[in-house]
């Protein structure tokens, strides 16, 4: 029987690969793992995406941890909140 923390665990897990689980949040998480601190102009432009559609991807990523972000004066820049995420984008190029 799993133990209340394990449990947690497991939710939280959850949580953030369901948040991950987006074609669009994938290309999120390789670009920045490839290029580092992106502001959201970057991420569009380089996705071919709308800023919006960007922001609201970035803004799903944010809530779960998964990205996290510097301000410079008026720009945020957006990275990779542990390099570990990748991993999962990586190990689903290679089943894939």
């Amino acid at each position: 029987m799993k133990t209340p923390n394990q449990t947690e665990s497991l939710r939280e897990s959850s949580e953030i690969l369901r948040a991950i689980a987006h074609p669009i949040r994938l290309a999120i998480i390789e670009l920045l793992h490839q290029q580092g601190k992106l502001s959201v102009t970057e991420i569009y432009e380089d996705l071919n995406i709308e800023q919006a559609v960007a922001s609201h991807h970035l803004r799903i990523l944010k809530n779960k941890n998964v990205v996290d972000l510097d301000r410079v004066g008026k720009t945020s820049l957006y990275y990779l909140a542990h390099p570990s995420y990748y991993d999962i984008v990586r190990v689903l190029n290679d089943v894939g």
